[in-house]
């Protein structure tokens, strides 16, 4: 089965120089129709302007997942050093045990991102943070794991880091890219068992006979595997995780 979540159905949160629209419950949007997909807690696009700050209190027993489309971002925290990450990078903290601030300011031109939330499936643990400058696109446009909760994904050694090995998570959930030219397709293989929540964050794509647009979403249920077509040169992300 195929949800499609227009971008127009989106919630949306204005304050301080920080434009959010929230895919599941977030802060004061509410819907009790969408309170999380699966592991995936939370999805937020989000538009920060030149110099302002989107800032979060306390969280643990979830991985913050932020991926840049536009502009630079400096992500901050009372346990790790502040990294800036540019367009394509991305940055993930494990809150674990606990993190008690989180914060992300963006650059002189200002910043667009996508952040994901993944539910630990252990609780407890040491936060950790991670950060890539960016992924190189897979050359034949199918999608590339950016961050992984299973070790089959992560290739050992610091070679491998350079070359774009996925950040890690704490929970058995994959986040992916795909950058596609206007007709080119991307096919994706699951299990039944899981549950795919899929954003064109540029461009536009056609899935299952659905038209998305740029920021529209997909959940798809259900399914062995799932196939994107841009209809326009595209970025795509995806989030493969447990169904609970």
């Amino acid at each position: 089965m195929i949800t499609i979540r227009r971008v127009d159905m989106l919630g949306t949160i204005h304050e301080a120089g920080v434009d959010l629209r929230c895919h599941f419950a977030f802060g004061s949007f509410q819907d009790a129709a969408y309170v999380h997909d699966g592991r995936l807690r939370v999805v937020n696009a989000m538009r920060i302007a030149s110099g302002a700050q989107f800032r979060l209190g306390a969280e643990q027993n979830v991985d913050i997942v932020t991926w840049l489309a536009e502009g630079a971002l400096s992500a901050t925290s009372e346990l790790f050093p502040s990294e800036t990450i540019m367009a394509g990078g991305l940055h993930a903290i494990s809150a674990a045990s606990g993190c008690q601030s989180f914060g992300w300011r963006a650059g002189p031109v200002g910043a667009s991102c996508l952040q994901f939330w993944f539910l630990a499936d252990n609780e407890g643990g040491e936060p950790a943070q991670e950060t890539r400058l960016d992924f190189p696109a897979a050359e034949d446009g199918s999608f590339r794991i950016i961050a992984s909760g299973f070790p089959e994904d992560d290739p050992e050694g610091t070679e491998a880091v350079i070359d774009g090995a996925p950040v890690t998570l704490r929970s058995r959930s994959r986040l992916l890219r795909a950058t596609l030219r206007a007709g080119e397709g991307a096919l994706y293989r699951t299990a039944p068992s899981r549950t795919l929540y899929m954003i064109v964050a540029k461009g536009g794509a056609s899935l299952g006979g659905e038209l998305l647009a740029a920021g529209d979403a997909a959940r798809i249920d259900g399914q062995k595997e799932a196939v994107v077509i841009a209809t326009q040169d595209a970025v795509i992300l995806l989030a493969d995780t447990a169904s609970r």
